[in-house]
């Protein structure tokens, strides 16, 4: 457990000591509901104080104790206070909306203007302390949910190694998988899908360069959306690229997730994917949660995407027979992204990183503990901790960039835009007129290896990521006990249609199921 946490638990346990004992008495599923804690606090049967004391309780004795999940790094010790004050608000009759109340949280690559720092996992940054919340931090506020913590992460969202086991951080240590602790939970959202899947919130942020949300979705059977990059604001969020990069909910119920993302997408004029002309952005998307969103889809399938793995090409045909006989026409499709789509991206977000991680550091002003990616390198580099597993040489490869108006950045970026947009998703969903595309999100959860690194052997979110576009991902079944998710991606800013299918999908099939927290060496 490191230093931070240590501090913010006992501050917490503190304030809340007179009230163990009623928490522990709280009867809550593992499964719970916004509709379900809703319906709740409305008969009095609990109230927000108690709700969130019951999981500021969850958290220490299966994230920092128990288990060891790793998934959270520091708790908030304001939670209590602002949960009391939303109790006083719904008591005199003011609701802020369906996430009032709700346990919510973070992934600690997300600016709150509190008593957390945001670290994005880096022993450098563990007393960076932002000045103000990121607006999507400040829109779930305002919406009503109660930030309890942030989430563990693979350090610098995993851009930094050239091998790293995903979910590890120099701060927050390995996070471990609720269903198999000696399983990799994916990343680099690590620890929201783990405190997801093991009920220690409703509700988690991730954020997604390429695969950070929908893989450690797949691995801790959860539900992940990555919107249209644009729909959230990067703004207050430690960067990787500003053409991929996008905050996203992670929850264990669509409709969950869907009631989440609608209270995130406001406009933000110091992010200009957010002042997109084109941009279809909605403050409710619970519209489009329909049982029968099957009925009429085409919908394609992508042919390759299970080659490695026999038993997961089971699940997936299972899934093409269940969407066919909801109404769905499924057609296969050979592949999306033409070759050399992503060495174009690997070169932008190299260039990327490094000028979104210095102005990122900018913001900071003089209270930034880190002044540049150049600094950071030096640290970590003299950090035995940081550096006793993973080379970080990633962070060597983006210094050596030069600027954002390198004829090669300009290149690649142009090329992986065409690449992945014109000459994929949009391409393939025109000439067979797909409403979206499907594949399996992932592989069942890798052994966890801290010498070796990951072990990937399928992944889908390269198309949807590298072009900025939205994807979905639900709990597809399992194999041995271990997860596994299927993936709904389609053309920018088609939400409503990708939540239509995953709705109807997992309505129909209802392949969650909760974790055991067992150990797989025994």
């Amino acid at each position: 457990m490191i230093t931070t946490a240590i501090f913010v638990m006992a501050l917490m346990l503190n304030s809340c000591s007179e009230q163990k004992t009623e928490e522990k008495q709280l009867q809550i599923s593992n499964e719970i509901t916004i509709d379900e804690i809703q319906d709740a606090l409305a008969k009095g049967e609990y109230t927000i104080e108690d709700l969130t004391g019951y999981y500021l309780e969850r958290i220490d004795e299966i994230s920092f104790n128990g288990p060891e999940l790793n998934a959270v790094i520091t708790v908030n010790p304001d939670a209590l206070d602002i949960a009391r004050q939303l109790d006083e608000e719904l008591q005199a009759g003011d609701s802020r909306g369906p996430l009032h109340g709700i346990p919510v949280i973070l992934k600690d690559n997300v600016n709150t203007g509190d008593k957390m720092p945001c670290t994005a996992g880096a022993r450098a940054m563990a007393e960076s302390f932002p000045a103000e919340d990121s607006p999507l931090a400040a829109q779930l506020r305002a919406a009503g949910a109660v930030i309890l913590g942030k989430a563990n992460l693979s350090e610098w969202a995993n851009f930094h190694s050239n091998y790293s086991s995903s979910g590890w951080s120099g701060l927050g240590g390995q996070t471990r998988n609720p269903y198999d602790i000696t399983r990799n939970p994916c990343g680099s959202s690590a620890g929201s899908g783990v405190a997801v899947a093991a009920n220690l919130c409703v509700i988690a942020i991730g954020t997604e360069t390429n695969g950070s949300i929908v893989c450690p979705s797949n691995a801790n059977g959860i539900v992940g959306i990555k919107p249209t990059v644009g729909l959230i604001s990067r703004t207050g969020i430690i960067p990787i690229s500003f053409s991929q990069d996008t905050g996203g909910p992670m929850a264990r119920s669509v409709k969950d997730a869907v009631i989440a993302l609608g209270t995130m997408t406001a406009i933000d004029s110091a992010d200009a994917k957010t002042l997109n002309p084109d941009r279809n952005a909605m403050a409710d998307y619970t519209q489009f949660l329909k049982a029968d969103g099957l009925n009429g889809k085409t919908i394609g399938v992508l042919k390759r995407s299970t080659e490695d793995n026999l038993r997961v090409k089971q699940l997936l045909e299972e899934a093409v027979k269940y969407m066919e006989s909801q109404g769905a026409t499924v057609v296969e499709v050979e592949r999306v992204l033409p070759s050399g789509t992503g060495g174009d991206s690997y070169q932008v977000l190299l260039y990327e990183f490094k000028d979104g991680l210095n102005k990122y550091f900018a913001s900071l002003g003089a209270a930034a503990k880190v002044s540049s990616l150049e600094d950071l390198i030096e640290q970590t580099m003299a950090d035995s901790i940081e550096m006793k597993y993973h080379d970080h040489q990633l962070l060597v490869a983006a210094q050596e960039k030069g600027s954002l108006e390198d004829e090669e950045y300009l290149k690649a970026l142009e090329s992986a835009r065409t690449k992945s947009q014109d000459e994929g998703i949009d391409k393939v969903m025109a000439e067979f007129e797909l409403d979206a595309i499907i594949a399996p999100t992932g592989s069942p959860a890798w052994k966890t290896d801290l010498t070796n690194g990951d072990n990937f052997s399928i992944s889908s979110s390269s198309p949807a990521a590298i072009a900025g576009y939205p994807n979905i991902t639900v709990p597809m079944g399992q194999l041995d006990g271990l997860p596994v998710g299927l993936s709904i991606f389609g053309k920018a800013w088609t939400e409503g249609t990708l939540i239509e299918i995953a709705y109807a999908y997992e309505q129909g099939t209802n392949h969650r199921f909760s974790p055991t927290f067992r150990n797989g060496n025994e």
